[in-house]
């Protein structure tokens, strides 16, 4: 991400300033010559700090539906999971356009990559693995 906030800024928002660091540079190593790349640090450079406050609330909310929905043990495919998925789907493309099919990448990205999995499954064990058969199902 292009993160336009300055270090104080990142960690009023987001509680850390490390939220570009590793991860934009290995989103730049990774997909830095894509169309989907340029397009999200273009919208991203004109994202204020109050953007980000919702942007972050918006993910914290979305995250807390998902560890809600598979702690009662609604099956991933049920429709209140699906407006999950659909609201997932969207604060994504708030970066870039993210059609079905590359949300099913990146949900299988959830899985492969341990920060990813380890960012869900520190919310709600199990819950890296549920959001990927939840955005697979949809």
């Amino acid at each position: 991400m292009g993160i336009s906030l300055t270090p104080e800024e990142q960690f009023e928002v987001f509680g850390t300033d490390k939220v570009g660091g590793e991860w934009a540079d290995d989103a730049r190593d990774r997909w830095g010559d894509t169309d989907a790349y340029r397009e999200s640090q273009r919208r991203t450079a004109g994202y204020s700090e109050q953007d980000w406050v919702e942007i972050k609330a918006e993910t914290d909310a979305n995250e807390a539906g998902f560890a809600e929905a598979m702690r009662n043990g609604e099956p991933a495919d049920s429709p209140r999971v699906r407006d999950l998925v659909e609201a997932h789907r969207a604060g994504v493309s708030r970066f870039w356009d993210c059609s079905p099919e590359a949300h099913k990448n990146l949900a299988d990205m959830y899985l492969a990559d341990e920060r990813f999995r380890k960012h869900y499954d520190d919310i709600a064990p199990g819950l890296a693995q549920y959001i990927n058969t939840a955005i697979n199902a949809y």
